[in-house]
């Protein structure tokens, strides 16, 4: 079985408050991967509460974003058009933090019962959360594949995106599409 995972593809990370043009010009081959994809897809979303600023978060970067229920929390619209044309097949992971230890811990419990073949991660941020949850399923799933398609990635800046990706590939995560 072939994982999709799709890293925080919400508003706020494109046209919000931590938006950038790098993020907007990767939607295209975000929906590409996603329409395409052979297999199962997870999409996570970045969730905060009203309380972020007092987070140790929100202390070290104090910009809101992603507060659950609002419009910057949603996933962009193409990208949400893309999971739903899926149907069934698309399963939702709200995380508090950059990296989720419960999709993690999921997957781990499907490798056992039905095996993984490949774990392929896209999204934002390639240096926050995208990294995080690679270094997580590593971790976690040794045995299994991952991979992190850049064209489907975008960082904080270009230059952090390509210290990520190295730094990925430093941890025998594979990196295609650079």
């Amino acid at each position: 079985m072939k994982i999709l995972i799709v890293v925080d593809m919400q508003n706020d990370f494109i046209s919000g408050s931590l938006g950038s043009q790098q993020a907007r010009e990767i939607l295209p081959y975000v929906c590409c991967k996603i329409i395409t994809w052979d297999g199962m897809v997870f999409a996570t979303q970045d969730t905060h509460g009203a309380d972020y600023l007092s987070t140790q978060e929100g202390r070290n970067l104090p910009v809101e974003h992603c507060i659950e229920g609002t419009p910057g929390w949603e996933i962009e619209a193409s990208v949400q058009a893309s999971l739903a044309g899926r149907g069934e097949n698309v399963f939702c992971v709200n995380k508090p933090v950059f990296g989720s230890k419960a999709l993690a811990e999921y997957l781990v419990g499907l490798s056992e019962e039905e095996g993984i073949d490949e774990i392929q991660l896209i999204g934002l941020c390639t240096d926050i959360c995208v990294i995080s949850n690679a270094m997580i399923l590593r971790s976690f799933l040794p045995e299994v594949p991952i991979t992190v398609d850049a064209r489907c990635c975008a960082g904080v800046t270009p230059e952090s995106h390509r210290t990520a990706l190295a730094a990925m590939k430093a941890c025998q995560i594979r990196v295609i599409n650079e």
